[in-house]
């Protein structure tokens, strides 16, 4: 792969040029909430969830029955972009960790609709038996499957630190469990952890790079309210990134990723009627603007500092 991209102008494999070479369209997600809890929230691996979790990520999704959600999702995308396909996104929860059967069932109501090209479907490393594999497998045959797994770093001392609930070797389990179904894997990372280093942040995204998801997604630590983050940053006992180091981080973190792997998001969106830190996180296009224009001045591009495993 080249880069930039013909149809981008992008130094790293955006998702824009993945849809418009695989789709030949524009492709947008829908996103839903299928009532799935989380095992971290439940009791099964913890309680109350990630300290930065406000609650499943709802406020992304609708509310009712999927066919409802779906078909309100696709009238508002088609009316703004009457031609773009539709990815049915389960995003709220944990999307393989309940009944196995009602979880088919809702997968199956998104792929009933004509402008559904594909689902993505949001998970934890930990929710990833047997039976479940052997459902995504079929699904997989059936459309283009993502599953979504939230790693956000490899640090096991941070991921009890914001009470993850699970270690990277269960992680590596469940990874390497996808791979060998075939299934396509985006996975995130979180910079701004607390207690995290910008040494740590690259280490997470090296170690990741040379696993080659299909895709990654990047997020900036966002402090919202009514979490256990929110609390500690009243404090003083977290402090966010500020803008640059955010770039400076990124754009480094781009270049340890093989061309292959799509950059599916580089900045997370916040709901900001509960945001409170960091404020600048606010204008997305000043941040991936100064993503890109910080690899144009290393005259740098995704993979030029790719290591392979050994």
């Amino acid at each position: 792969m080249e880069f930039p991209n013909p149809s981008d102008h992008k130094r790293y494999h955006s998702l824009y040029h993945y849809n418009k070479t695989r789709y030949g369209a524009r492709v947008m997600k829908a996103s839903l909430d299928a009532g799935c809890t989380c095992p971290n929230r439940d009791g099964t691996r913890g309680h109350g969830g990630c300290t930065f979790c406000q609650g499943l990520s709802h406020y992304f999704a609708g509310s009712g029955d999927i066919a409802g959600q779906l078909e309100r999702e696709i009238a508002r995308i088609q009316g703004k972009y009457p031609t773009s396909q539709i990815i049915a996104y389960f995003q709220a929860g944990t999307n393989t960790y309940g009944p196995l059967a009602e979880l088919e069932q809702g997968w199956q109501t998104a792929l009933g609709y004509d402008e559904v090209c594909g689902l993505s479907i949001a998970t934890r490393c930990d929710c990833l038996e047997e039976p479940v594999l052997d459902a995504l497998s079929r699904l997989n045959e059936q459309t283009d499957l993502t599953v979504e797994l939230g790693l956000q770093t490899i640090h096991d001392e941070t991921a009890g630190r914001i009470h993850r609930g699970h270690s990277f070797e269960e992680f590596l389990t469940g990874y390497r469990a996808l791979q060998k179904w075939g299934i396509r894997t985006c996975v995130h990372l979180i910079n701004g952890l607390p207690g995290e280093t910008p040494e740590m942040m690259l280490e997470s995204a090296r170690v990741l790079g040379q696993l080659r998801p299909g895709g990654v997604k990047i997020h900036l630590l966002h402090v919202t309210r009514d979490t256990e983050l929110a609390e500690a940053w009243r404090r003083g006992d977290y402090i966010p990134m500020e803008k640059q180091d955010y770039i400076d981080i990124t754009a480094a973190q781009i270049r340890l990723f093989p061309p292959e792997t799509v950059m599916e998001r580089l900045t997370g969106d916040g709901d900001r009627r509960y945001l409170l830190a960091p404020l600048w996180s606010r204008d997305k296009i000043s941040v991936l603007g100064g993503i890109d224009h910080r690899l144009r001045l290393w005259d740098a591009v995704q993979g030029d500092q790719f290591q392979k495993a050994e």
